[in-house]
Formats: structure tokens, C-alpha cells, sequence
């Protein structure tokens, strides 16, 4: 009788959540999220950019920021609005070598839909992001 052995595939590691924002979105938003989920499932970080701030400092803080949360996984990078600097920055992390997807539009639901899924990975996981932030949008009817 012969044995068969089974490969045993370990799940891939998570990816890391990186928030970059303008000044006070980010910060506010993880507090939002930490009332709704108070044990957040996943690594998670802001990095807020404001009026004054330099891009080419932020840039390297933000590629700091990003490689302090990838664990293996690589990091998604929410953004607040397209084509704003915190985006330009975040978009411009690759070239820097780090693993990332950003994904911009961030709200409230975006983010706590991303933490109900944080064992999916990178690229499924800013698939998420952006239906649940659309998903999170509605029109009441009047």
C-alpha cells in the first residue's frame, strides 16, 4: 500500500492597507472603521498629505509607509480622489519597487469591505475596493 502525500498550499500573505489621503481623510477614516470593526483584520496605515507638503518628499515616505505594511502580499494604496497628489504619489510607488494597486475614490464603504476580505490577494483584493465603493453610493428616492 503506498501513501499518497498531499501538497499542502499555504495561503498567500495578506496585503497590507495603505490610506493616502489629504490631511485628516485617512485618520478619520480608520477611526470610522475601527468603531464599526474594532479588531481590524489586516495591517493598515494612513499617510495624510497636506496643502504644504512637498510630492517629492512624500513620495519616499509614502514608499516607507507602503513597505512597512507588505508582509509578503503587497500593499493596496487607497486614495481619496483621482488625479489629486496623494493618487499621483501613490501611482508613482511601482516605479519605486514596491508591490502596490491603488485604488482611488476611497470612502467609508470602500475600506470596510477591503477589511472583510483581507485573506484575498492584491489584485482580487483592489477588485473589492472598488465595488464596494461604488456599491456604497445610493440615491434615496424622494
Amino acid at each position: 500500500m503506498t501513501t499518497a502525500s498531499v501538497l499542502r498550499q499555504d495561503p498567500a500573505p495578506a496585503a497590507g492597507i495603505l490610506l493616502l489621503t489629504h490631511e485628516e481623510i485617512g485618520r478619520a477614516l480608520i477611526a470610522a472603521a475601527q468603531h464599526v470593526m474594532p479588531r481590524l483584520p489586516c495591517q493598515l496605515d494612513a499617510l495624510e498629505v497636506g496643502g504644504n507638503d512637498d510630492p517629492g518628499t512624500m513620495l519616499p515616505a509614502a514608499a516607507r509607509a507602503a513597505r512597512a505594511l507588505d508582509r509578503g502580499g503587497g500593499v493596496l494604496v487607497l486614495s481619496d480622489l483621482y488625479g489629486s497628489t496623494p493618487c499621483n504619489i501613490a501611482n508613482k510607488l511601482a516605479s519605486l519597487g514596491v508591490h502596490a494597486r491603488c485604488v482611488s475614490g476611497l470612502n467609508l464603504p470602500m475600506l470596510l469591505r477591503v477589511l472583510n476580505y483581507p485573506d484575498k490577494p492584491l489584485d482580487e483584493l483592489a477588485e473589492v475596493a472598488a465595488c464596494g465603493g461604488r456599491g456604497g453610493i445610493c440615491i434615496d428616492k424622494v
